[in-house]
């Protein structure tokens, strides 16, 4: 999302959370593998436009190093949403104009980290790696907060309108 929504004038710079970071024309379906059957996704098939979790395979997936209460209720929590977001191709990405840092979860199920790596390294961000999974910001907040904390003093302050 903040690979376009980066580009609003009041956006200085962007930090990437074990995240995907398409190019233009590119969409999470079109990085790569199919999301739903070439990365490991918690996921059932679609049932009328919709995509479901299985909740039995979410914690290994999104958070193996998360407390296991919490990870349960994160997928209770889960709401059904459209197949369609897989598709929805980027314009112009924030990243090609504005400093960016990207967080790698080296321990990620999700999204793998070398392809966590590679985005980064394309998009020309400064990289910090952490072992933990894809919910990074649950399992290391510190290492979040110090990466966001790096950005916001290095980045240049952003136009206001």
């Amino acid at each position: 999302m903040i690979t376009e929504a980066g580009n609003d004038p009041k956006v200085s710079a962007l930090v990437y959370l074990a995240a995907f970071a398409p190019d233009s024309g590119e969409s999470v379906s079109t990085l790569g593998e199919d999301p739903l059957l070439g990365w490991p996704a918690p996921m059932l098939l679609p049932q009328d436009g919709s995509l479901f979790l299985n909740k039995a395979k979410f914690a290994a997936s999104y958070g193996a190093d998360v407390d296991p209460e919490k990870a349960a209720f994160w997928a209770d929590s889960h709401v059904p949403w459209g197949v369609a977001c897989f598709s929805g191709a980027i314009s112009e990405p924030a990243w090609r104009t504005k400093p960016c840092w990207y967080l790698v979860a080296t321990e990620d199920k999700r999204i793998p980290p070398d392809a966590q790596r590679a985005m980064a390294r394309r998009a020309g961000s400064t990289v910090a790696e952490v072992k933990g999974s894809h919910a990074i910001y649950f399992s290391q907040p510190q290492a979040v907060e110090a990466l966001i904390k790096q950005a916001a003093s290095k980045a240049k302050p952003a136009v206001a309108q």
